[in-house]
């Protein structure tokens, strides 16, 4: 994984421009949806669906978003099939978002997070792999629950 996807509000653009720099410097591409000045803020709800179905086409592994407060962005972003948005503000949320929930796009919140903070989070969803440092009977069983998400989904969006 060498690209990622990204986007923000007005609320969460210092911290998503923060996040863009750190990306680059450990040499991903990435690719901004959302609001690129401060003059022209593109709303959480449209910034949101355009990654969101980036990551649902899996043309990106995964994604970011930011806003105020994270919140917003993740409740558009999990209107999507296969889209598993989190709303994060710890290295340990990061961490178990990904290796229990294996969340596909990362939310974080502009009001809430510092810089420094907020990239070490990035680190942390982008280098942690389902079910990694988990004992294997942990594992096994959340292989098992991500079938029975899959499955969940197919009988929701195929009514």
């Amino acid at each position: 994984m060498n690209k990622i996807v990204i986007a923000s509000d007005k609320s969460g653009f210092r911290l998503k421009e923060a996040v863009k720099e750190h990306l680059a410097g450990r040499g991903f591409a990435v690719e901004d949806c959302g609001t690129q000045d401060m003059e022209n803020g593109v709303p959480f709800f449209e910034a949101a669906p355009v990654v969101a179905k980036k990551v649902q086409s899996k043309e990106y592994e995964r994604g970011i978003l930011v806003c105020g407060t994270g919140m917003g962005m993740a409740v558009v972003a999990n209107k999507f099939r296969g889209v598993y948005a989190a709303c994060v503000e710890s290295l340990y949320a990061a961490e178990k978002c990904r290796a229990i929930n294996d969340a596909n796009i990362l939310t974080l919140g502009g009001w809430m997070i510092a810089d420094e903070l907020g990239c070490a989070i990035v680190d942390k969803f982008l280098d942690t792999q389902f079910t990694e440092n988990l004992e294997e009977w942990r594992q096994e069983f959340l292989r098992g629950a991500a079938l029975q998400v899959e499955q969940l989904e197919e009988n929701i969006y195929n009514k």
